[in-house]
């Protein structure tokens, strides 16, 4: 094996270490991932919120055994793979080992150790947004027409991963205009790489026309719900934070390509950045959702100044390049990782508010990150679930409906009763509605926040009796209060109400 290729083994094999460690032992798994591990029970070509590619990675976890090790180890694969995509990349442009090595510290140490520590679509996306620009760079250098079926290839895959992508495409075409690969738009094969993008894609076209376009009722959620909080200038911050140790090796590759004459067949990757950029700022993006742009540029830019920096004095400059993401990771390791109990968080509140790590998705500053609250307290949920439903004397008529996807899905990850299935009418979960079985009596999570009915005076007028059974608190959790009913002795058909709730959500 050779020099480099040890060199890049050893860059996967910290990357694989780093995301295990990160993670402190008192935390769960995240509410998104008990919905995507979920969906490997329910397979098919489409879900209300992602396209099918994560419940394939999510069903081969349960073939592995489903453990958190496996759970974790895809979203590490990926970032490791976008490290070894990068690292071609330089290859191809012609860089040396000091490039190489730089843009492997680069994409190492940057906000990729946050995305990759979840089973999400993020991890894989930002591989196929990498993967993709590699192939470009393939096409624009030789032209070869079987680069363009690749990127077809590349494309499709990663859209059936996220819709993401295609902000890619958007940011993309245009800025060809502006080079003179704009002949592209005359050959053929452009238009036979297109149909073959467009038929890897079908099926999960075809889900969404059958199913009347759910992504489009997500979207328009997402916009009200989330996308309304969030502030361009935000946007923009959380750019320069995801690679803050790269940012220089960043603003040298946009200057080099365009004063770079080594680089200039490759000139439409500057206005790609500007495009796409403008784009996810427009749509009020949230800032993570460009962040599968930088990793090629991180390629330029560590060729650029690879190149430029030989002189002899220069050379001290280089150290400085080197150094610099590795002082970025130790600068952040304290606080961008939940490695620290909501104790210590709390305690030290202030470092975390000056990177805005407190804001969540709704807007407010809250205690504890969003998406270290939301792996909290799931565990004790569905262990507090498991022992009702054990002793209620007919487990087979029993109905088990939770508020959202994370608490039907952490319960179905955690529960010991395999017969016991947790439902929801929230996102994927109501197409996955088990109302084969007559209900007679049923388990109610509710999240104390959004419920408005606390007395149950609903559910009274539907069964003989409704108790509160327990409470799962956990004063740092996002749901911090949840309640348990028992609701026992259906006096109406509670199939029907259910399924005709459910056929109403859909509308």
């Amino acid at each position: 094996m050779s020099k480099k290729s040890l060199i890049l083994l050893a860059f996967v094999l910290l990357k694989f270490i780093l995301q295990y460690f990160l993670i402190g032992s008192g935390y769960d798994l995240h509410r998104d991932e008990y919905l995507y591990l979920d969906q490997a029970n329910h397979l098919a070509w489409g879900f209300m919120s992602v396209p099918p590619l994560t419940s394939w990675v999510s069903w081969l976890i349960s073939v592995l055994g489903g453990t958190t090790f496996w759970v974790k180890f895809f979203p590490a694969l990926f970032g490791a793979l976008t490290i070894v995509v990068v690292w071609k990349t330089v290859e191809e442009l012609k860089g040396r080992l000091f490039a190489l090595i730089l843009s492997a510290l680069c994409v190492l140490f940057s906000a990729l150790l946050r995305i990759n520590m979840l089973h999400q679509p993020p991890s894989f996306d930002i591989l196929s947004w990498t993967a993709f620009y590699f192939v470009l760079i393939k096409y624009f250098k030789t032209e070869n027409p079987k680069w363009l079926y690749i990127a077809a290839l590349v494309f499709g895959i990663g859209f059936l991963n996220k819709y993401n992508i295609i902000f890619l495409i958007i940011g993309l075409l245009p800025a060809i205009l502006f080079t003179r690969y704009r002949n592209l738009f005359a050959k053929k094969e452009f238009y036979f790489a297109i149909i073959l993008g467009l038929l890897i894609i079908l099926p999960n076209l075809i889900w969404q026309y059958t199913n009347n376009f759910p992504v489009i009722r997500h979207l328009t959620e997402l916009t009200d719900t989330q996308l309304v909080h969030v502030n361009r200038l935000d946007f923009l911050k959380g750019q320069i934070l995801f690679f803050a140790g790269a940012i220089l090796v960043i603003i040298a590759a946009v200057y080099s390509l365009l004063f770079y004459k080594p680089f200039e067949k490759y000139r439409a990757f500057f206005w790609a950045i500007i495009f796409t950029l403008i784009v996810f700022m427009y749509f009020r993006a949230k800032d993570y959702y460009a962040a599968g742009l930088y990793p090629v540029y991180i390629a330029f830019g560590s060729v650029f100044l690879g190149n430029i920096l030989n002189a002899s004095w220069k050379r001290y400059l280089r150290v400085v390049l080197i150094i610099l993401p590795v002082l970025f990771f130790m600068g952040i390791y304290n606080i961008a990782f939940p490695n620290k109990s909501p104790e210590y968080i709390i305690n030290h509140s202030q470092q975390y508010q000056r990177l805005g790590l407190f804001r969540w998705e709704d807007g407010k500053e809250h205690s504890l990150p969003q998406d270290f609250a939301d792996m909290l307290g799931w565990k004790e949920l569905a262990i507090k679930v498991d022992s009702i439903w054990a002793e209620l004397p007919d487990p087979e008529h029993t109905f088990i409906l939770c508020d959202n996807y994370g608490q039907a899905g952490a319960i179905n990850y955690y529960t010991k009763n395999k017969k016991m299935v947790a439902n929801s009418e929230n996102d994927a979960y109501i197409n996955w509605l088990s109302l084969d079985n007559r209900i007679e009596d049923i388990v109610l999570v509710k999240e104390n926040y959004y419920d408005k009915d606390r007395d149950r005076k609903r559910e009274t007028q539907f069964f003989d009796t409704v108790y509160l059974a327990a409470q799962r608190i956990n004063p740092y959790a996002r749901e911090d209060t949840i309640s348990i009913y028992v609701l026992k002795g259906a006096k109406v058909d509670v199939n029907k109400i259910i399924k005709e709730e459910a056929e109403e959500k859909k509308k």
